[in-house]
């Protein structure tokens, strides 16, 4: 399977081209692994966890998938990716809680490429010592999908685990590295991922480390990931997940005063931001009624501990990027 897509490939737009499309790479799988182990690093997001059905499907528990939680998921990910991947699938699932080693590197750390640097190396280091420890592993499953092909020549550097030692040389398995984004929504659906996985809107590397701005702490990460919990499910709940691309909360360093319970009170603003895009090159704001900004500020500011004002970011791409870091 060459990295260049076929002109005759038909874009998979329907169940039945999802599964002629399964069917066809089960068999390739079948034949390019034999009885040999693939080792998958399963982030959870759209990508990963299709690859990931795609194998179980074809080779079962010869895949073994590591999942790290870095402490920074949204929440109820990780729990998602183990009830999904280890309880329905039967997947031969490696979890790692390494929250504390992330978070603990991370103290103090303000700046953000630095925060970046150091999550990105210590996933890196921590899936190496997790391989380490498997025997028998011949090849690594990639969720390369066709736009990092074009864009990247084939190298996709936050998906790439580029640090695993010489000796480990492993042959790659990219079964869906000839789609498109949408097409990987379809074939995971076929497959039986839940909706909410399927559809999951693109979400970095970093995780909520790039939208806890500033050096981050353990209450202020845990106040942005209960707001930005609220606000998906008020998306959800009001018609607007489907019509918006991204949607999230960011969270900076610094409080204001505001009154609770009759008492003056310091607390975080939880800044909204969703917008549209269609190749996240540049993005528009989509306007979301203020019925519904009312209801989620109301709610935010009600239930989540630390936060006392609510704002919504009007900046489009170009000037602001989506990510605030």
């Amino acid at each position: 399977m060459s990295n260049v897509r076929p002109e005759t490939m038909k874009r998979i737009t329907t169940v039945e081209l999802a599964d002629a499309f399964i069917a066809e790479q089960v068999k390739e799988i079948q034949t390019q692994v034999g009885d040999k182990k693939v080792l998958l690093a399963l982030s959870g997001g759209v990508d990963s966890s299709v690859v990931a059905a795609l194998l179980i499907k074809a080779i079962g528990k010869q895949l073994v998938c590591v999942h790290v939680n870095h402490g920074l998921m949204r929440k109820g990910e990780s729990e998602q990716v183990i009830e999904v991947f280890r309880n329905q699938l039967d997947a031969n699932l490696v979890y790692v809680d390494a929250t504390d080693r992330f978070l603990d590197l991370l103290d103090g750390v303000s700046e953000p490429e630095k925060k970046r640097k150091i999550i990105g190396g210590e996933f890196i280091k921590v899936f190496d010592e997790e391989a380490g420890k498997l025997e028998g592993i011949s090849f690594l499953a990639q969720g390369t999908i066709y736009p990092d092909i074009l864009e990247s020549d084939g190298v996709k550097a936050h998906h790439n685990v580029g640090g695993l030692p010489e000796e480990m040389q492993f042959e790659l398995v990219e079964p869906v590295k000839l789609l498109y984004k949408d097409e990987v929504r379809v074939v995971g659906k076929a497959l039986g991922l839940p909706a909410s996985m399927v559809d999951r809107q693109p979400f970095p590397g970093p995780g909520l480390g790039v939208r806890c701005l500033g050096a981050i702490t353990r209450d202020r990460l845990h106040a942005l990931r209960e707001a930005d919990a609220i606000l998906r499910e008020e998306f959800d709940k009001n018609g607007l997940a489907t019509k918006v691309w991204q949607y999230f909360i960011a969270v900076p360093d610094m409080k204001s005063v505001g009154v609770k319970d009759d008492k003056r009170y310091e607390g975080w603003p939880a800044i909204i931001r969703a917008v549209n895009t269609v190749d996240a090159m540049t993005a528009t704001i989509e306007e979301i009624p203020y019925e519904i900004l009312h209801h989620i500020t109301d709610r935010i500011t009600h239930e989540v501990k630390g936060i006392n004002r609510v704002l919504l970011d009007l900046t489009p791409k170009p000037i602001g990027t989506i990510e605030w870091e």
